[in-house]
């Protein structure tokens, strides 16, 4: 089928798919985790084909950990599925409501985007998440992931496509993209698509912006910071740190850059980078911090780069400000930390720091849909229009205008003997 058909024909399933019921999307959603276990078996072996191309095409280790698509893996994709159904409904919620006049009542009520094209990268799981949440949100969808899980892919966007079929989701709800070509066709089709999400580098989102008319929602980057404050606990902030590197490297939520405060670098540095080459981190460092410890010299571009892997870059920083000058300088607007005990410190840090998501000592690894409560996520936005940080539900949801009246004609509002408007909240619900 033609990208132009397969778009026509979700915006169609969009279109009914918006008046669907909780209940029916709810089963739907159980129906797809049914059919995921079932599958379970053949969707291990296709991504296993995967991998074992990968290797052979030389991935590198973090593309081929982020590939992985196994049985467990299946089993935490169904247990975020029942997550997701517990979640309330985010369509047909009243966000206000106001009496214009007796009678003439106005709502704006929450309600789906409609089509979505979802660009994502070599984790399989995404695919899981996306297609989830968008259902859930009355959203239909067109995803392209990585040429390096396309048999993965293309298995389980069968599995889930069907499944939403068979518990009464209009059909082409759900298509996958093959082909760059695929995308660049997709890119046009601003008549029947209402929002991109691309998830990759900055270059990738900034191509995809430059080439459609379509809304773009861009996650881009990833260049995390951990900021180390002279006033605090180190031992806290050992943990904070090596968590923010280590968990997961290959994620975008993964810390990049080490920021430490001049006063307490002395005693910090030596302490963090044994605990870190423990770990197998790679450490490269600014000038003041080669002179506290042995590491390689940090580059201006070691600053700006999402390395994806054991590397972090490591910069001494006069105070606090400096810190959030680098951060606003060097960042990508994703996530960012400081660790200190004064909390003044850490409100500044928030306030000032320009990213979606800024933490006060915690892990930059919490920044995700899930651990949320999102009900995982789409994308992780660092733009600054309707949603921002993690996407779930929330950010695939916009709102319209509902107007209520019996007789009322705007013309018993104009004129000499014009009509006044009330303007009075209400409280209640459109429907209640």
């Amino acid at each position: 089928m033609e990208i132009k058909q397969t778009a026509l024909q979700a915006k169609q399933a969009a279109i009914q798919l918006a008046a669907v019921e909780s209940a029916q999307k709810n089963e739907a959603l159980s129906e797809i985790a049914r059919a995921l276990t079932q599958r379970a078996t053949d969707i291990s072996s296709a991504n296993r084909a995967d991998r074992t191309r990968s290797e052979k095409e030389r991935l590198s280790a973090p593309l081929l950990k982020r590939l992985r698509f196994d049985e467990d893996k299946i089993k935490e994709a169904c247990g975020g599925l029942a997550s997701l159904i517990k979640l309330a409904d985010p369509v047909g919620v009243t966000l206000s409501a106001m009496e214009l006049d007796e009678g003439l009542e106005l709502y704006k009520v929450s309600c789906p985007i409609g089509v979505i094209g979802v660009i994502f990268e070599s984790r399989p799981d995404a695919l899981v998440q996306i297609s989830s949440l968008c259902l859930k949100s009355g959203n239909a969808v067109l995803l392209k992931g990585g040429s390096e899980a396309a048999e993965t892919n293309r298995i389980l966007a069968e599995v889930i496509a069907a499944a939403g079929e068979k518990a009464g989701i209009p059909a082409g709800w759900l298509a996958l993209l093959e082909t760059r070509a695929d995308v660049a066709e997709m890119l046009r089709l601003n008549d029947c698509i209402d929002l991109i999400v691309p998830r990759g580098s900055n270059a990738f989102v900034q191509h995809i912006m430059e080439n459609t008319r379509i809304p773009v929602l861009g996650h881009a980057d990833g260049i995390c910071h951990v900021y180390v404050d002279k006033k605090a606990d180190l031992a806290m902030a050992a943990r904070i740190v090596v968590d923010s590197k280590c968990q997961y490297v290959a994620v975008c939520n993964a810390a990049e850059t080490l920021l430490v405060h001049r006063e307490i670098a002395g005693a910090f540095l030596p302490q963090i980078k044994a605990v870190l080459e423990e770990k197998g981190v790679d450490i490269r460092g600014c000038e003041e911090t080669r002179k506290l410890i042995d590491v390689i010299p940090a580059t201006a571009e070691d600053w700006r780069t999402e390395y994806l892997d054991l590397i972090l870059s490591v910069k001494v920083v006069a105070g606090l400000e400096e810190a959030i000058t680098h951060i606003n300088h060097y960042g990508s607007g994703h996530t960012d930390v400081i660790v200190t005990a004064d909390r003044g410190r850490g409100a500044r840090f928030m306030d000032t720091v320009d990213a979606a998501d800024v933490f006060l000592n915690c892990s930059s690894r919490f920044s995700d849909g899930f651990r949320y409560g999102l009900g995982a996520e789409v994308g992780i936005s660092t733009s600054k229009i309707h949603a921002r940080g993690p996407v779930g539900m929330e950010g695939l949801v916009i709102y319209k205008w509902r107007l209520i009246g019996n007789g009322h004609i705007a013309a018993d509002y104009a004129g000499a003997d014009a009509k006044p408007f009330n303007h009075r909240p209400l409280q209640k619900t459109f429907g209640g």
